[in-house]
């Protein structure tokens, strides 16, 4: 539980900045130009943890189509609908506006994923939607009701994201952010200069190297995280993150304050607080599987005995025999069983 949320406050925190600062290149820069570079920066980022392990061909065959999922609307579309509403929202709004992806997760992860969700996982969903509530509400122009269309967009597209990544244990978190980076990445990107001219060169570093913070260790850590938390959880710890955008841009970038967000952030961190007493009990089944991710061994589910006789925490290709056992779990990787 507690290093699911570290990762995902993590990579909030980088997340949540990179938002003020993607906002001043989309002024000038072409939407698909800017959403390539992000990504092509995020695949860069983890392309020295990709080639440590590779993943075998048939771990590829059996996520396909979910990766390919991920990397439509996760990597290409939901990055270009973002840049479109940065074109029409202040960076404070449209950080405060991704909120809705935290929504959408939950929404998502229940009812189509069959996500354990719980009451004190809903209810904070809800208060974290009343806090976005509180901060785009009356007084809002027509570009910004456009910009929020357009950044709503992108949160269900990131939504659906979100709970293909975190069924996708076939392949490790960076070889998911790799994939997107580059296949998305590049294709944004070559959209993007047949539309429009090249940025100058310190553009082009500085959306890279955002795209490497914000989005390429962001991605890989939130994905860990998801793994030990469940989409839904882990998506209302991420939700700190456009709280910290709009922070951002209040005292780096000057834009103005209004009163209700102070409200709204008590709001928020209250919804974000109620994840951490989301577990539950009852007797459970888990079925035979293969799969690849971090594990420690003698915590009731990795019995697999390793040559050297190591039982630290690592990674590698694995499989469990069925099980059935009782203790407190969440909706984590071992743990999307039917209630």
């Amino acid at each position: 539980m507690r290093r699911g949320v570290v990762r995902c406050a993590l990579a909030a925190l980088l997340f949540g900045a990179s938002t003020p600062f993607a906002a001043q290149l989309a002024q000038d820069t072409n939407a698909f130009t800017l959403a390539g570079l992000l990504y092509l920066g995020a695949a860069l980022a983890v392309v020295p943890t990709s080639l440590r392990t590779r993943p075998d061909r048939g771990s590829v065959r059996r996520g396909a189509a979910r990766l390919t999922t991920a990397v439509v609307l996760g990597g290409a579309v939901g990055p270009v609908l973002l840049a479109l509403g940065l074109q029409h929202a202040t960076a404070a709004s449209a950080s405060l506006l991704l909120n809705l992806e935290l929504v959408f997760t939950v929404v998502i992860a229940a009812l189509f994923f069959r996500e354990h969700i719980g009451r004190h996982v809903a209810a904070g969903a809800a208060l974290v939607a009343a806090a976005s509530i509180i901060i785009s509400g009356p007084g809002a122009t027509a570009d910004l009701r456009l910009g929020a269309l357009l950044i709503a967009g992108a949160c269900v597209c990131w939504a659906v994201d979100n709970s293909v990544t975190a069924e996708l244990d076939e392949l490790a978190p960076a070889h998911i952010t790799l994939a997107k980076g580059l296949v998305a990445g590049t294709v944004n990107t070559v959209i993007g200069l047949a539309l429009a001219d090249t940025p100058p060169l310190a553009d082009v570093g500085a959306a890279l190297l955002i795209g490497a913070l914000g989005y390429g260790v962001s991605i890989t850590l939130w994905v860990a995280g998801a793994r030990d938390l469940g989409a839904a959880r882990a998506q209302v710890v991420f939700a700190s993150a456009p709280f910290l955008g709009a922070v951002i841009a209040w005292t780096l970038f000057r834009e103005p304050l209004r009163p209700t967000v102070l409200a709204a952030l008590v709001v928020a961190a209250v919804g974000v607080g109620l994840v951490s007493r989301s577990e539950h009990t009852h007797t459970h089944v888990h079925e035979p599987i293969e799969h690849d991710h971090e594990h420690e061994h003698g915590e009731g589910h990795h019995d697999h005995v390793h040559a050297d006789g190591f039982t630290g925490r690592h990674q590698h290709p694995h499989t469990h025999d069925r099980v059935e056992h009782t203790h407190p779990h969440m909706p984590d990787l071992h743990h999307r069983h039917p209630h």
